[in-house]
């Protein structure tokens, strides 16, 4: 992200109060921001309604799957209905909040399909059907078409800018990477799922990449911390290099790998100005810079260009092979 603006600086705050900087993404993370969810809300778009085909389609255990749907009426994403009375058993329907993640998961399946690639993965195919073309979705400006990189966007601060105090809901220990077929996102649900590593890039993408500074704007434990830049470096994601003028000290720098999770911020950033939005108005205002407009990114198609929407997509599953190529 063009860095047109310094990083945010928070106020110091009590010893006994941590304060983070109000965040439309951190919002967002407090619902999808782990793995069962995001593996449910894959099983939804390939068609799982009811309880045991969840189940089925995530290899979560019962107890998780009941969890987490819960969770998800809770939060106004999904609803219970009714679909027989004798005997009585429901589906789960999405509401529009849910639906309004669909870019989300296309962000998603966008940095997999670069990043993710691996013999014996299940894939997914994809037919617009406003073109009737296969479509690989890409991110772009809703202004001017042009395909979204995080260098040709700059930021400022927003009127719902500020602070907040950091309430951390529980959250397991990342899991370790899936070998599995059984989902698409493989290893974009573990990036997202892994809430920890998510509010890393946040700081990244926001001009923040020393230690202190980075501890500071997510009040990360700091053992925490510590771990997660270490492995985002071992995967690829981040390298470290040393702060000019200072040989002492290090910084972190995105890799091309890590540039390319930038999309799914986005739609995060503005799944959370919609659907939990700040009192004053959204936190962060983005610019993108091509065409001097206020950023609103789209999953486009890749032939047309015309943004995709879940009821104009059908799909098909594939599995790609050992030497690279797709088979029913």
């Amino acid at each position: 992200m063009s860095e047109n603006k310094e990083p945010i600086q928070l106020e110091s705050a009590p010893k006994d109060v941590k304060l983070i900087q109000t965040c439309s993404i951190w919002r967002a993370l407090e619902i999808i921001g782990d793995s069962p969810v995001l593996l449910l809300m894959e099983s939804y778009w390939l068609g799982a309604r009811r309880f045991d085909e969840f189940c089925q389609q995530t290899k979560l255990l019962k107890p998780v799957v009941s969890n987490r749907l819960k969770r998800l009426i809770d939060k106004g994403c999904m609803v219970k209905v009714a679909y027989s009375e004798r005997p009585k058993r429901y589906e789960y329907k999405a509401t529009e909040k849910f639906i309004d993640l669909y870019p989300v998961a296309l962000a998603m399946l966008h940095w997999e399909r670069q990043w993710g690639q691996k013999s014996g993965k299940l894939e997914i195919v994809l037919t617009h059907k406003l073109c009737g073309n296969t479509t690989e979705p890409f991110p772009a400006c809703e202004s001017c078409g042009t395909e979204i990189s995080p260098l040709d966007v700059s930021w400022e601060t927003g009127p719902g800018a500020g602070e907040m105090e950091a309430e951390y809901s529980a959250r397991r220990r990342k899991t370790s990477k899936s070998s599995s077929s059984t989902t698409l996102l493989d290893d974009s649900v573990q990036i997202i799922g892994d809430r920890w590593g998510m509010l890393i890039f946040r700081s990244l993408f926001s001009g923040i990449n020393q230690f202190q500074g980075i501890l500071k704007a997510t009040y990360i434990a700091t053992n925490i911390l510590s771990n997660r830049l270490s492995e985002l470096c071992e995967d690829g994601f981040l390298i470290t290099t040393e702060v000019p003028g200072d040989s002492r000290r290090i910084q972190y720098k995105l890799t091309k790998k890590g540039m390319s999770i930038y999309p799914i911020i986005l739609t995060l950033m503005q799944w959370g100005d919609k659907w939990l939005p700040s009192p004053d108005g959204p936190p962060l205002l983005l610019t993108h810079n091509i065409c001097g407009d206020p950023l609103k990114l789209e999953m486009v198609c890749s032939c047309c260009k015309q943004e995709v929407l879940p009821t104009d997509i059908t799909y098909a599953l594939q599995i790609r092979n050992s030497r690279g190529k797709l088979s029913q």
